[in-house]
């Protein structure tokens, strides 16, 4: 095992290139925070089944949703907002009805490799 002195603590490592060639593409520290926000907005299960829902067509509106998964069109409007404020889904009104989408097709492929995962389990 090699030693390498890092801010006057010793850090072990057995593989020196390997840890060099994955330190060179780490991240900032906000980037690890808004990929964990983006996760954490999708881990509450009605905002899960909000987006398998948006997965299937592409656009709905709120009291469609809230038909779909059995809750108010409030708690519906409530978590939308949340998916909407990490730019998870999208909004298009038309006249007085507003209809959500998601937004780009990173978030249904993020989320069908999601399914994937749970289905393969």
């Amino acid at each position: 095992m090699k030693q390498n002195a890092t801010n006057s603590k010793s850090v072990s490592f057995i593989e020196k290139e390997k840890v060099r060639s994955v330190t060179g593409k780490m991240r900032n520290e906000r980037f690890f925070h808004d990929l964990a926000e983006t996760f954490k907005a999708m881990s509450d299960p009605t905002r899960t089944k909000i987006i398998y829902a948006l997965c299937q067509e592409e656009e709905l509106c709120v009291h469609d949703i809230a038909m779909i998964i059995g809750t108010t069109n409030s708690a519906i409007s409530h978590q939308l907002r949340t998916l909407r404020n990490m730019k998870l889904v999208r909004y298009n009104k038309v006249g007085k009805v507003t209809y959500y989408s998601l937004d780009d097709l990173h978030i249904n492929n993020l989320f069908a490799e999601g399914i994937r995962h749970v289905d393969e389990k």
